[in-house]
């Protein structure tokens, strides 16, 4: 019997090897389309050269094309819901999608649909000199383009100074995705109030404080479901996640609920159907003020390990439902672990990587820890701050799934893990000879 045929964009084989533990996956064949590096490990991206290498790749297999998937963000996020639309294959709306990644235009739809869960923002050009006295907002405030990778060219501002500082980093960088982000903004009708605002504009943000969660779900055929919440733990300075806990702890089901009917009531009037995505929140419990941050169109694949630990599938399965025009299911509570985390291995200063963990050291930890999953995200030879992708502050170097019995033993035993991980680095100055090993 013919297999059906899934086409992954940027697939890793780290995606394969999950996408093949999904139910039903025999009778499944997954398709790369387009390189990994060439989608996601790159500081400047040609949107419409990508979109074009995305059809021909398409246009050229032999065999059908039933399903296509974005795990990635931008230019991925965007690229699928436009293959899929021109093949008659489920997927959002372009529109939908880009009134989620567009910071400010997200800001918009969420005051219209949500406007409890909203901090104050402004929009404004980081190549105005005289920005700032635009900005109605008190100090400190966050500023970020309105697209950027993870935390990239986000500033928390603490004066004019610091402001002065960001805007310095932003105009030399933000161009890299801005101008391809534009590129897919031309292929949607924009609101008036959105003229002005493309993808080279920056976002300044409420500064708020509290604990964040984040819901996940689908929307098939206007049925709105979340399969899991999950906690998302910052690091003691609160600039960086360090740990994404699953199922949610940190906040009371009752927020959570609340989290989740503001989500439903935004995607519903953004018109996003027939997709997955994560939201973001945070809650000041003090206040019992609830933040929405933002929402992304997919699955979250930082997420994917942790419900097969706990649920005994992975998110890939809803996915894949939704791709192939199926109502999307998920198991619950059947997995080997009570709680499972995603936790991160960071360094603090730009230096050259002189070690990572090799497959023995895996193993290893393998051998002290069941069920651990280690991935590094560099390899010898990197200079950290030459890396793609990276946030303003510290340098993600790897991170590790893991299973436990609690939350509290999952924070144990990510600070011992970090410990023992056998990453090493030289000086990045003029003279790398000078090696400080560990974190």
């Amino acid at each position: 019997m013919a297999k059906t045929n899934v086409h992954v964009l940027g697939m890793t084989e780290v995606q394969r090897h999950e996408l093949e533990t999904v139910s039903g996956a025999e009778n499944l064949a997954f398709h790369n389309v387009l390189d990994y590096e060439r989608l996601v490990e790159t500081a400047e991206i040609d949107f419409e050269e990508l979109l074009a290498a995305a059809r021909s790749q398409l246009d050229a297999f032999d065999g059908t094309v039933d399903a296509i998937i974005a795990h990635w963000d931008f230019p991925v996020s965007v690229m699928v819901p436009i293959l899929a639309a021109e093949r008659g294959l489920p997927a959002p709306s372009l529109e939908s999608v880009l009134k989620c990644e567009h910071k400010y235009w997200s800001r918009l739809e969420q005051r219209a649909s949500i406007p409890e869960c909203v901090p104050g923002f402004a929009a404004f050009d980081p190549f105005d000199d005289h920005a700032l006295d635009t900005i109605d907002l008190d100090f400190p405030f966050w500023v970020k383009p309105v697209k950027a990778h993870s935390s990239n060219l986000g500033f928390k501002i603490e004066d004019e100074a610091g402001f002065r500082e960001a805007l310095a980093e932003i105009r030399e960088h933000i161009e890299e995705i801005g101008d391809a982000f534009d590129a897919a903004l031309s292929m949607v009708d924009l609101p008036p109030e959105l003229q002005q605002w493309g993808g080279n504009t920056c976002l300044a943000e409420q500064f708020v404080q509290g604990t964040q969660a984040a819901p996940e779900g689908t929307v098939f055929r206007g049925t709105f479901r979340v399969h899991g919440v999950l906690d998302m733990h910052k690091d003691v300075d609160g600039t960086s996640f360090d740990r994404l806990d699953y199922p949610a702890s940190s906040v009371p089901e009752h927020v959570q609920q609340r989290m989740i009917d503001a989500t439903e009531r935004y995607m519903k009037h953004v018109g996003f159907d027939n997709g997955c995505f994560n939201s973001e929140f945070m809650w000041d419990e003090e206040a019992d003020q609830l933040w929405m941050i933002e929402v992304n169109t997919r699955i979250s694949q930082s997420h994917s390990d942790l419900f097969a630990k706990v649920d005994g599938a992975s998110n890939h399965e809803v996915a894949i439902d939704i791709a192939l025009n199926r109502e999307p299911r998920m198991p619950r509570r059947e997995g080997q672990f009570h709680v499972a985390a995603q936790c991160m291995v960071f360094h603090d200063e730009d230096g050259v990587v002189t070690r990572v963990p090799t497959e023995e050291d895996k193993a290893a930890l393998a051998e002290r820890y069941p069920g651990i999953v280690l991935t590094s995200t560099v390899h010898e030879g990197d200079r950290l701050s030459e890396l793609a992708g990276q946030d303003s502050y510290r340098y993600v170097v790897g991170k590790f799934y893991l299973g436990a019995s609690s939350h509290d033993e999952l924070g144990r035993l990510h600070a011992q893990i970090v410990k023992e991980l056998p990453f090493e680095y030289a000086s990045a100055g003029p003279d790398v000879d000078d090696e400080e090993g560990g974190r």
